[in-house]
This record gives C-alpha cells, structure tokens and sequence, in this order.
C-alpha cells in the first residue's frame, strides 16, 4: 500500500463509470470496476486532470477547512500569486491582502515574495559550473512526483531548492516568532490558499525527507467567497505588498523562467505537454537549454482546479495588475541570506517506477512476454470498455490477476458472432 497521502480522491456515489477520468489520467492510475472508478494510489500524482475532466463531479481534492484556522492563536495567510487573478476589476494587490486580514488572518506574507527570492536564486544556480543542464524547476509538486515515478534519469536535473510556498511558510513563521516571542510553534499557523490539489498533497507529504512548515492548506475557491464580502476600495489599508511583477508572475506558464533573464529556457503547461517534454529532455531529442519551467495546470497555476476564474479570463488580468507594480522587491541574494538553509534539498525523492513487475530481471522479462502475447489477442483500439485505459494496460491487469480477458467486450463479442455462425451452419446441417 502507497504510503503517499493523496488530496485526490472519489465520491463513488456520484461515480457512473463512464471512463472520462481515466482516458485523461496521464498516468493511467485509474480503472473501472463493478460501474466505478478505482484510483491507484501508488500511480496517481495528484495533477486534477480527473476531477478537470468528471462530467459528474465524482472526483475531489480533499483540503482543509477554513474554520479550522481558528484553533490557532496567531494565522498566517499565505496567498499564492495566482489569487489576486480571481478577481475582476482590481488594481490594487493591497486590496486583497487587507481582506486576508479582515476574514481572520492576523498577518499575511505573500509567496510571490518567496518567488522572486527564488528567482534571483535561480539565476545564480544556472551559472555553477557541474551542474546537470537542462535544470528542471520544482515550483510544481507533479513535476517532482512525476520525475521520481517516470524518469530516474531526470532526477539530478531537478533544482535543489523548495519551491516558493514553502519558502515563505518558513520565513513567514520566522517573522512571526520575532515578531511574538510570547508565541509557541504549536500556536502559529501558517496556512498556504491553494489553487490546486498538487500543493495540498506536497505539504501533507513533504520533499524527501523534509516536512513542511505549512499547517492548513485551504482551497482558493472557498477563500475567494469570503474575501468578495469583505473586499472594498475605499476601505483605509493596513498591508502592503512586499512583490513585485517577478513574483506576480510566477502565476502564469512562462512567469517563473521570464525572470531568470534568459533566452535559453523551455516553458510548457498541460500535464501532456509537460510529459511530452519530459520524454524529450531524457531522450536527448530536445536543443540545448538552461532551465525548463513546467506546470501541470493549462496556463500555469491560475489552471488549478481549485481556482474559480477561467485560467485566459485569469491570465489577462494578470497581465493588467502588472502595469501598477514594481518590478520587484526582493533585495539582492547575494548581498544578503535570503532563504533559510533547510530550504536547500539535500536528498531528492527516490525512484519509484510505475511499472515495475517484479524485483527479478529474469521474473520481469517473463511477465513481460506474457503481456505481450495477451496484447495480442486484444483488438487493440483502447476503447476502454474492459475499464482500463488501453489494451496494453488491460494486458497488464490481466497478468496481474486485477482484471479477465472476457472483460474485453469486443473479443467476447467476436466469440458471440462466431457461436451464433457455428449455431446456424449446425442447424443448416440438421436440416439437411
């Protein structure tokens, strides 16, 4: 059993089988059994695509509360950059970290600040020498359980760095401590407002061996709900923001590699794009590049499905809260330690390959021919009518005992035909 705790999950009560989820699965962690769909918890990276994907709304990313924030003493909002984007007509970032305030957070630290830190960061990364090239970016949780379960030889690409959020979570509870000797670690929460079930899984599971400094991960759409009740511009501001277009941007696909200044960077979103690039990158079939910037959700994290606006409605007005704000705050990293040293990652995510039949090479090969030999009987037009997303995955389930070949309709249907021709040619003889 996975030991990976997922915020994806299945109301089976909604679930009608009607295999839209698992054909989008890029990981092929779904199947149908018995009219439902079952989640692989050892394949699923929690990208969203099913729940993108559900006509019924049988797939949900499982969070926190809001309510729950109000067991801590002192609360910390971290906004990610692509919440100021859910909302129409704003021009000041201010004003929506004012409501933060005003819906119960008693401070706010913003993870587009982290982002620019990680920019300037970044930019000096790319300039060591030995390090493997293209350096691929861990901003999104997929990509670093995606590398870890699909391509072992990308491992060493990965930056060695967390990703903003958790960067800000640190310094966040830092400042707070400072700031509050009185409080306890125990009496603070920082609560990360997440556009997707990625991020909520990342910080229930940590990286490597590091856990995170987050304690309540909420969904952006309940927050949003909350804050339009309470967001109003002729209110005096107590808050200002502390970033700047750098990290405002990293809300959007190519965002976080415009701010590395440059022109040797790949930038994809799209769970399939990305995977398509991936393939590349391990393949050598790509040109040579500095840094690839991937994002699981279409446009980038204004994609997430726990987001409420349309990710182009989002995405252009981003671009417009851009023309009011400085390029940047952070200050230099290399005039200053900016980011706390338990940000760096000393041990990468292991291998866990997905499909991997049997510890033994010689067990391995022999469970392989079998699945090729059953792969040919099948139609193979992966029409998922057998629950599984391809014949060569039905091929699969069926060595491993989860699945029968008489599940394939199509064959059962030529045997049927074939029967009934028998049956006649038999009855046309007796006849005679």
């Amino acid at each position: 059993m996975s030991s990976y705790i997922h915020s994806v999950s299945l109301d089976a009560e909604k679930c009608t089988g009607c295999t839209t989820c698992m054909k989008h699965c890029p990981t092929e962690a779904i199947r149908i059994r018995n009219g439902c769909a079952v989640i692989d918890a050892d394949h699923c990276i929690d990208c969203g695509e099913c729940i993108r994907n559900c006509p019924n709304n049988a797939k949900k990313s499982n969070y926190n509360s809001f309510d729950e924030i109000k067991k801590f003493k002192y609360k910390i909002a971290l906004p990610a950059p692509s919440l100021s984007a859910q909302f129409d007509n704003l021009d000041d970032i201010d004003i929506v970290l004012q409501g933060l305030l005003d819906i119960g957070f008693d401070d706010v630290f913003e993870v587009a600040q982290a982002a620019e830190i990680v920019s300037e960061y970044t930019r000096s990364f790319l300039k060591t020498e030995g390090i493997r090239k293209p350096a691929i970016s861990t901003a999104c949780p997929v990509i670093a359980r995606l590398v870890s379960l699909r391509f072992p030889f990308l491992k060493d690409n990965l930056v060695p760095l967390l990703p903003p959020m958790e960067i800000a979570a640190s310094m966040a509870r830092e400042k707070a401590k400072k700031e509050h000797p009185e409080l306890s670690d125990e009496e603070i929460c920082v609560c990360f407002i997440s556009p997707c079930p990625a991020k909520v899984s990342y910080i229930r599971n940590g990286f490597g061996s590091y856990k995170s400094q987050v304690n309540l991960a909420v969904s952006m759409s309940e927050v949003y709900f909350q804050l339009i009740n309470v967001m109003k511009r002729d209110k005096p501001l107590k808050i200002s923001a502390k970033a700047g277009r750098i990290g405002l941007s990293w809300a959007i696909c190519g965002g976080e590699g415009s701010a590395l200044f440059n022109d040797k960077i790949i930038c994809a979103d799209g769970i399939n794009n990305i995977i398509s690039v991936l393939d590349q990158i391990e393949d050598g079939n790509i040109p040579p590049v500095d840094f690839v910037e991937l994002n699981a959700c279409p446009s980038g994290c204004v994609g997430g499905v726990l987001t409420i606006e349309n990710p182009y409605v989002a995405k252009n007005r981003l671009h417009a809260l851009r023309r009011y704000m400085p390029v940047a705050h952070a200050s230099e990293i290399s005039n200053e330690i900016l980011i706390p040293e338990e940000c760096f990652i000393d041990d990468l995510p292991d291998y866990q390959p997905l499909n991997r039949l049997s510890d033994n090479i010689g067990e391995s090969m022999r469970i392989m021919a079998r699945i090729q030999a059953i792969r040919k009987s099948l139609p193979g037009i992966d029409c998922g009518s057998c629950g599984a997303p391809s014949c060569r995955a039905f091929a699969e389930d069926i060595v491993k005992g989860c699945a029968d070949q008489n599940d394939c309709i199509i064959a059962y249907k030529d045997i049927f035909k074939q029967y009934i021709k028998n049956y006649g040619a038999d009855n046309n003889n007796e006849n005679k």
